[in-house]
C-alpha cells in the first residue's frame, strides 16, 4: 500500500463544540440516567479469524484479555466483515457504510481511485471529535488518505513492519525501536496517561497478526512441542467448487515458500508443504498471543486508573483469515473462515457481563453503536444499525436474520474504474490470488453465493449439514424452491442497501 501522505497540517478539533448538545441527547437516551458519556476504546487487529480466542473455544490458543473483555462484557459470536479485505473493511469500520459507499472496493497497489475514501462521507471519529472527544489513532491505519478526525495520531507507514517500525507522527515521519505490537500499545499507553478536556475516543490499532507473521523473539518458542493441527478441511479436493479450485496461489505450497529463507532444503513436495503449514499457523496465533499480552497491558491501565466503568472498549478485525482451511492462506472468498470476524464489547456502566449474542451483526454496526453510545445522532449514510439494544438486552423484532456480502476486486466494474483514470498501460486489473468477483447472503442456515464474473455460476451450501462448505448444492435436486428464495432475499438486500454492478 502507498504510504500516508505526510506533511500536511493536523487538524484540531473545535474545543468542545456541542458538547452540551452531545451529552444532552445521550441523557434522553439513557432516559434520564446520570451516567457521562462513556469514553471509547476501539481496539483492531488485522487478519484475525473469528475463533481465535479462548472465549470462542480455541484449543490450543490462550487470550486471557480477550476473554477478559468477553466476560465481563458480551461476546457475539455470529458477527461478520462485509467485504474481506483489509481497507475496505478498516474504510467500513470508519464509515458504517458497504464499499460501494465509501469507495474502497479492493486492495490494488495501483489503481488509486478505486481505493478512495469518500471525502463526503463521515467517519465516527470526526462525529465525536466535533462533540468534544478527545481523539488518537496509533498503529496500522492502511488507508491512502492521511487519517481525519484526530486530535493525534502515529500510523505505520502502509503495512509497516514488525521490528523497528518507520511511524509517520501528525503528518511527520519518526523511526521507533522494539516490536511493532508493544511499540503500539506503548503508543495508546502515552495517549491514555496524558488525559485531557471531555471524554476520550482511542483508536489502538495493530499490524499483527498480518503476513508476513512475526512474532515478539519471547513468544518464538510457543508451540514448538506440538504439530499444529490441522482443519478437516486442509486437504479440500474442491470438487463440488470450481472457482475455488482455480485459487491456486493461495495454498500454502504455490505462494509462500519465499516468506521463509530458514526453510531446509532437499524437502520433498509434501514434507515443504508441512513446514510451511506449521510455521505459518503457530506463528500466526503467536502474534495474536502477542496483541493479547499488550491488550492485558491497556485495561489494567484503565482499571488502575479509575477509567474502566466509563469507557466502552470494542475489540475486532478488518476480517477473518484462512489458516489452512481449505489449504489456504488469506480471505477474500465469503467462506466461514474469511467472513466471520471476532467482535467483543464491553462497557460496565450498561451492558452487562457474560453476554453471548447469536444474532448477527456486521462491521458497518460499529459505527453507529459507538456514537449511540456517546448521544450522537447516526448520520442517515451510515447503513448499519446500532447494536446497543441487542447489548442492553432489547432486541428490535425487525433485527437482520440474513447478511450481504459483496467482493468487488477483479470484476469489471472495478477493472473500469482502475482502466479510466490509470494511464499506466503496463497495469495488471488482476490483483493477488485472482479470486473472482462475488456476492452472496447468508441466513442462519443457509448461504448462496453469486460468481457474477463467472456467468451464471453459483454456490449453495447447507451450514448446518455442512459447516465446512464443501457440498455445493446449487445444482443438486431438490433445492430450486431454496434457490429462488435466497436469489430473491439477495436482490431484497442489494436493493436495501443501493448495491448496484
Amino acid at each position: 500500500m502507498q504510504d500516508v501522505i505526510s506533511g500536511s497540517a493536523l487538524t484540531r478539533r473545535r474545543a468542545l463544540q456541542s458538547f452540551a448538545g452531545g451529552a444532552a441527547a445521550f441523557l434522553t437516551r439513557c432516559g434520564g440516567s446520570s451516567a457521562p458519556r462513556p469514553n471509547i476504546l476501539l481496539v483492531m487487529t488485522d487478519d484475525q479469524q473469528h475463533s481465535q480466542m479462548s472465549c470462542a473455544g480455541h484449543p490450543l490458543l490462550q487470550t486471557p484479555n480477550m476473554d477478559r473483555l468477553a466476560s465481563e462484557g458480551a461476546r457475539f459470536a455470529n458477527a461478520y466483515c462485509t467485504n474481506s479485505l483489509c481497507a475496505p473493511g478498516r474504510a467500513s469500520v470508519l464509515t458504517g457504510c458497504y464499499s460501494h459507499v465509501h469507495g474502497i472496493r479492493g486492495n490494488s497497489e495501483k489503481a488509486d481511485a478505486v481505493e478512495e475514501l469518500d471525502p463526503s462521507l463521515p467517519t465516527f471519529p470526526q462525529l465525536l471529535q466535533q462533540a468534544g472527544y478527545r481523539t488518537g489513532l496509533v498503529g496500522k491505519w492502511h488507508l491512502r488518505q492521511q487519517p481525519r478526525g484526530f486530535d493525534e495520531w502515529k500510523v505505520l507507514p502502509g503495512q509497516g513492519v514488525y521490528f523497528d517500525p518507520d511511524f509517520i507522527a501528525n503528518g511527520e515521519p519518526s523511526k521507533e525501536s522494539g516490536y511493532a505490537t508493544d511499540i503500539t500499545t506503548d503508543f495508546a499507553l502515552d495517549f491514555l496517561r496524558r488525559g485531557g478536556a471531555g471524554p476520550f475516543c482511542l483508536l489502538y490499532q495493530h499490524k499483527a497478526p498480518h503476513r508476513p507473521f512475526t512474532p515478539a523473539p519471547r513468544h518464538a518458542d510457543m508451540f514448538a512441542d506440538i504439530d499444529w493441527p490441522k482443519p478437516s478441511t486442509y486437504d479440500d479436493d474442491y470438487a463440488t467448487r470450481r472457482v475455488a479450485a482455480e485459487a491456486r496461489d493461495m495454498r500454502f505450497e504455490v505462494s509462500l515458500e519465499g516468506d521463509y529463507a530458514d526453510l531446509p532444503p532437499g524437502l520433498s513436495p509434501d514434507q515443504k508443504r508441512e513446514w510451511i503449514y506449521q510455521r505459518f499457523a503457530k506463528d500466526h496465533h503467536r502474534a495474536v498471543y502477542g496483541v493479547d499480552e499488550g491488550l492485558g497491558r491497556v485495561l489494567d491501565y484503565l482499571d488502575t486508573s479509575g477509567l474502566a466503568e466509563d469507557t466502552l472498549v470494542l475489540y475486532t478485525t478488518d476480517n477473518g483469515y484462512f489458516i489452512g482451511e481449505h489449504g489456504w492462506y488469506d480471505k477474500r472468498f465469503m467462506y466461514e473462515p474469511a467472513l466471520r470476524i471476532p467482535l467483543l464489547v464491553r462497557y460496565p456502566r450498561l451492558v452487562a457481563a457474560a453476554q453471548v449474542e447469536g444474532r448477527p451483526a456486521l462491521n458497518v454496526d460499529i459505527a453507529p453503536t459507538l456514537l449511540d453510545f456517546a448521544g450522537i445522532d447516526v448520520p442517515d449514510q451510515m447503513q448499519g444499525r446500532s447494536l446497543r439494544p441487542l447489548l442492553e438486552g432489547n432486541p428490535p423484532d425487525d433485527w437482520r436474520d440474513s447478511v450481504l456480502y459483496s467482493y468487488y476486486e477483479n470484476s469489471w466494474a472495478f477493472r473500469e474504474m482502475a482502466r479510466e483514470q490509470m494511464t499506466d498501460p503496463s497495469f495488471q486489473y488482476w490483483t493477488p490470488h485472482r479470486v473472482s468477483p462475488h456476492r452472496g447472503v447468508r441466513t442462519d442456515r443457509y448461504k448462496l453465493i453469486e460468481y457474477y464474473g463467472e456467468g451464471d455460476y453459483w454456490e449453495l451450501f447447507d451450514l448446518q449439514e455442512d459447516p465446512d462448505e464443501l457440498r455445493n448444492l446449487y445444482a443438486e435436486p431438490g433445492h430450486a424452491d431454496l434457490v429462488r428464495e435466497l436469489q430473491s432475499e439477495l436482490v431484497r438486500l442489494r436493493d436495501h442497501y443501493g448495491e448496484r454492478g
